[in-house]
């Protein structure tokens, strides 16, 4: 767990620097923190989505997945926990804190980084790869929380939480987790991080967060290839 802890408190500090850079800033320097945040998300959303070699399962995930959270109001929650977070914890100056809370947790617990690296810690006590993240992690989170404000360094308790739980149940899931689906997983949370970036850049905006069952869809679609092969 202690790298678990790091990754978190690195997400804290990194956006704490973050917050402390855009203070004061003017709105057109702030729009460049934005741009690059955006950019940023976009080349890694296109380097995890690339993975997908299903692409038919793929896009029945982010469909299904989709119309699920939409029906369970799934962003309409998030954006309720993030306002209670807000009301106890942020200033009320704080703008878009649930945007950034959900944006930073889909960054930072997404893709097969987070997943290996909690195995091999929970497992073989090798904190090498959760490390690494850790150090992308804080970079990032220095950029989205200059753009989107302190909601970002509360996607820490989700790190904590996702991470902490595959590393304490690790010699129980790893068996059930293969290369197939780790790239898969990898590729559908790349989707979610487009949706994020193309928000960032003011090309579209997307309920990011209604599609987060596609997570759980494309596992079940995963497990079930081996008897519908057409997937």
């Amino acid at each position: 767990m202690i790298a678990t802890v790091i990754n978190a408190g690195v997400i804290i500090l990194g956006s704490f620097i973050g917050l402390f850079i855009r203070k004061g800033i003017k709105e057109e320097y702030r729009r460049v923190v934005f741009t690059a945040a955006g950019l940023t998300s976009l080349t890694i959303g296109i380097q995890m989505v690339i993975k997908t070699n299903h692409i038919l399962a793929f896009a029945l995930a982010l469909m299904i997945g989709g119309l699920a959270g939409t029906m369970l109001g799934v962003e309409g929650g998030i954006e309720r926990l993030g306002e209670r977070l807000k009301k106890r914890f942020a200033s009320r100056s704080e703008g878009a804190f649930a945007t950034g809370f959900l944006n930073g947790s889909v960054l930072f617990c997404t893709g097969a980084m987070a997943i290996l690296g909690s195995f091999q810690a929970g497992t073989e006590g090798d904190y090498s790869l959760l490390f690494t993240k850790t150090v992308l992690d804080g970079f990032v989170s220095i950029i989205f929380a200059g753009a989107m404000g302190i909601g970002v360094a509360f996607s820490a308790l989700s790190v904590f939480v996702y991470q902490g739980a595959l590393t304490l149940l690790s010699g129980y899931i790893r068996p059930y987790v293969s290369d197939l689906m780790l790239a898969e997983l990898t590729a559908t949370g790349g989707a979610l991080i487009i949706m994020i970036s193309l928000g960032l850049l003011e090309i579209k905006s997307f309920k990011t967060g209604n599609f987060l069952p596609a997570i759980l869809v494309i596992v079940a679609l995963v497990l079930v290839m081996p008897v519908l092969s057409f997937l």
